[in-house]
């Protein structure tokens, strides 16, 4: 028997090696893993088929886990502008299977991805790992940790997007009501 969750969030870590994906089901403050894996492409040596496996694939897990909602590490400022362009690619072709099948789609950056999970923006691969086994309560660390930082970043949009979640996102409309809205912190 299938469960019923109120919504499915899937997280990508895109690249164009190993993109990692993660899935959890939320039902109100709560969430649990369902799915947690990798996309190799690095049997691929042209940039526009492995594009096109990260389309059809996501698209395939799209149709398999039925997401609501979907969101993607956004690429970090980096040195090399050739690796930068073709992580953008692989991130903007992420983007493109959601939207072809109405799913919105959420950005983080990955030090906000990291504080979340762990506390701290500076953390390891490792420690996000260890950190989402000791809250999801699953035992096995899969061989690459871009699994785990995909889940990671579902996770971090559930964080976000919680029932009496994070306040820091809340519109306000001046200081009274950021006051009102947020008095620990006043202390």
């Amino acid at each position: 028997m299938q469960k019923t969750y109120e919504r499915i969030i899937i997280g990508i870590d895109p690249g164009t090696n190993i993109m990692g994906y993660g899935v959890v089901g939320c039902i109100g403050k709560n969430s649990e893993l369902i799915s947690l894996g990798v996309v190799k492409l690095d049997k691929y040596d042209n940039h526009s088929l492995k594009l096109k496996h990260i389309f059809e694939r996501t698209l395939a897990l799209i149709d398999q886990y039925h997401p609501d909602e979907m969101a993607l590490e956004a690429p970090f400022f980096g040195v090399n502008v050739q690796s930068m362009l073709k992580l953008g690619r692989a991130q903007g072709v992420a983007m493109a299977a959601a939207l072809y099948r109405d799913i919105p789609i959420t950005e983080y950056a990955p030090k906000k991805i990291k504080m979340a999970i762990t506390g701290s923006g500076s953390a390891s691969k490792e420690q996000v790992a260890a950190m989402l086994k000791a809250i999801l309560k699953f035992e096995e660390t899969p061989s690459f940790l871009d699994a785990t930082d995909g889940l990671a970043v579902a996770y971090c949009h559930f964080l976000q997007n919680k029932p009496g979640g994070n306040t820091t996102d809340k519109k306000v409309s001046g200081w009274a009501s950021y006051i009102k809205s947020n008095p620990d912190k006043l202390k």
